[in-house]
C-alpha cells in the first residue's frame, strides 16, 4: 500500500446544500455529483489542494449504511480512504496481519473504482476504505453541474 489518503467520506443529509457551504466556505472545485447505485449513495468530491479530497455522501434511500450512521451518529466524518495499487494484494496483506474487513470482496465504487472497508474494531473505531483507484485519479477543475 503507498498510504496515501485519498479522501476523507463525510455523510451528509443534503448534498446540494453541503457541496455549495464547502465551495463558499474553503473555495474547493466541486466534482460532478455521481449515482453508485450499489453502495446506495450519492458522492461528489472536493478537491483539496495537494492532492486528497473529501467526499460528500448522501443515501439514496432509507436503510442504506450511510442513512444508517446518519440516523445513529448525525452528520460528520464517516471513514478514511487509502489508495492502494493492487486492492487484492492489499486484502491479502491485511488479513495476514489478523485484519477483518466488512466484506473480502472489492466492491463497485465511485468512478468505476474497487473498493473494500475494513471494520472499525481493527483501526481505533474508524471505518477504512481501501479505494484501487488505477488510472482514476481526481480531476482538477472540473465542474459542479448540480
Amino acid at each position: 500500500m503507498n498510504n496515501k489518503v485519498h479522501h476523507i467520506g463525510i455523510a451528509v443529509t443534503d448534498l446540494k446544500k453541503s457541496l455549495k457551504r464547502w465551495e463558499s466556505v474553503f473555495q474547493f472545485q466541486a466534482s460532478e455529483i455521481e449515482e453508485v447505485i450499489e453502495r446506495g449513495v450519492r458522492v461528489a468530491y472536493l478537491d483539496i489542494p495537494g492532492g486528497s479530497a473529501v467526499e460528500l455522501i448522501e443515501p439514496l434511500e432509507e436503510g442504506t449504511p450511510v442513512d444508517r450512521f446518519l440516523k445513529q451518529r448525525g452528520e460528520g466524518i464517516h471513514h478514511i480512504c487509502l489508495e492502494v495499487e493492487d486492492i487484492d494484494k492489499a486484502i491479502r496483506d491485511l488479513k495476514n496481519k489478523g485484519i477483518e474487513f466488512v466484506s473480502e470482496k472489492p466492491a463497485k465504487g465511485a468512478g468505476g473504482s474497487r473498493i473494500v472497508f475494513l471494520r472499525p474494531q481493527n483501526i481505533n473505531g474508524v471505518l477504512i476504505e481501501l479505494k484501487e483507484t488505477g488510472s482514476l485519479k481526481l480531476e482538477s477543475n472540473t465542474e459542479f453541474k448540480g
